[in-house]
Parts: structure tokens; C-alpha cells; sequence
């Protein structure tokens, strides 16, 4: 085999990677929600054990990247996707750690119930796992209409998060004995607002990938 022909199928493992990475991220935070909506401390333990395969995966893509970089030394568009690969792992890897931080935070909520129904964090969550899907698609088509697509979604996400906010905020004052479970629900809204921006952070480095120049997609 030619030179180049096993560089490609290098690039090809290195995307391969980082999808299974986001399948890994997305999965963490399913569950995680899921915990969340049912309660279920069992499960959100079971999201905080397997943390380890988003950080595994993390590593595998960035010691691959470093290698082809070693010994291909790439340049150009080639160069510029092996670097992309390693800032979309570390956005994937941010993600699933949200997915961590909402079932600690389910944790510390316990048996509950819940003080409100939870809609709006259920919408920021699909929003969040669509974003998460069209990352994958729009790197590996080097689509820079899904990256748009990304940050678009990311601005619902943007505005559930504030109406949710403030929403818990009122609770504050009508129920200060339940302060601590709406601190968590706040923060919970937290995780999922930043996973969206790292999201975001993928669509920008998917436009990085295809036009060879850095767009800030959050204005």
C-alpha cells in the first residue's frame, strides 16, 4: 500500500474515533436525563462509572493524531483535519462530563419529587442531542450548512436556559425549603446550556475545516 493510501485509511480510523466518541457523549447524556425524569440514583451512578470510555476515546484520538502529524507530517487541508479532530474530541469529552455533572446532580436530589415538571429541560436536552448528531454529520460531510444548522439550535437552547433560570429563580422565593433541589436544577440547566456551546465550538471548527479560516458562530 502507497504511502498516502494508509495515511487515508489513518484519517479514516481518526473519524471513525471521534464517532464513536460522540455516540459515547450523547449516550452519557440520554442516560443522564433519563436518571433525571425517573429519579433513578442507580442509573445516574451507572452514567458517573462509565465516564472512563469518553476519557479513553479522548486519548486514543489525540496519541492517533499526534502519530499521523509525526510521521506524515500534513499540511494543508490535512493538517487542518487532524487538528480539528483533536479539538472536536476535547468538545465530545467536555460534553459527556456534563453528562456526569447532571447525574451527580440527580444524586444530590435524591427520591425527590421534583418541585415542577422538567419540560424545558427535556427540550434543552433534545436540542442538545440534535446539536450533538449534526456535529457528527457536518464534520464527516464537511458540511458548513449543518455547522450553521448547530449554532442556530444553539440559540433555543440559549433562551429555554434563561426562561428556565428565571422560572427557578421565583421558586426561590415561594419555596425556600426546597432551595437546594432548585440550585441543582439550576445547575443542571447549566450543563446542558454549556453543552451546547461546545457543540457550537464543533460547527466553528467545522467551518475552520472547510474554509481554512475561524467564524465565530455565537454573535
Amino acid at each position: 500500500m502507497s504511502i498516502r493510501g494508509q495515511f487515508d485509511l489513518d484519517l479514516k480510523e481518526l473519524q471513525n474515533l471521534l464517532n464513536e466518541l460522540s455516540h459515547v457523549a450523547l449516550g452519557a447524556l440520554n442516560d443522564a436525563i433519563r436518571s433525571l425524569d425517573n429519579l433513578d440514583v442507580e442509573a445516574a451512578l451507572a452514567v458517573m462509572e462509565n465516564d472512563y470510555r469518553a476519557d479513553d476515546l479522548e486519548e486514543e484520538i489525540n496519541d492517533l493524531a499526534i502519530l499521523l502529524i509525526a510521521k506524515q507530517q500534513p499540511v494543508a487541508t490535512d493538517l487542518r483535519r487532524i487538528i480539528v479532530a483533536i479539538k472536536i474530541a476535547s468538545d465530545l469529552e467536555r460534553i459527556a462530563d456534563y453528562a456526569v455533572n447532571i447525574a451527580k446532580s440527580t444524586i444530590r436530589i435524591g427520591n425527590g419529587p421534583l418541585i415542577k415538571p422538567i419540560e424545558h429541560i427535556r427540550a434543552m436536552y433534545g436540542h442538545a442531542s440534535k446539536m450533538i448528531l449534526l456535529t457528527v454529520e457536518a464534520f464527516n460531510e464537511e458540511d458548513v450548512v449543518k455547522a450553521k444548522e448547530i449554532a442556530e439550535i444553539d440559540d433555543e437552547i440559549d433562551a429555554l436556559y434563561g426562561q428556565t433560570i428565571q422560572e427557578l429563580l421565583t421558586l426561590t422565593k415561594e419555596r425556600p425549603e426546597d432551595i437546594a433541589q432548585i440550585t441543582q436544577l439550576s445547575f443542571i440547566c447549566r450543563y446542558l446550556e454549556r453543552a451546547g456551546d461546545h457543540a457550537t465550538n464543533i460547527a466553528e471548527n467545522v467551518f475552520y475545516l472547510v474554509k481554512g479560516r475561524h467564524y465565530d458562530l455565537n454573535k
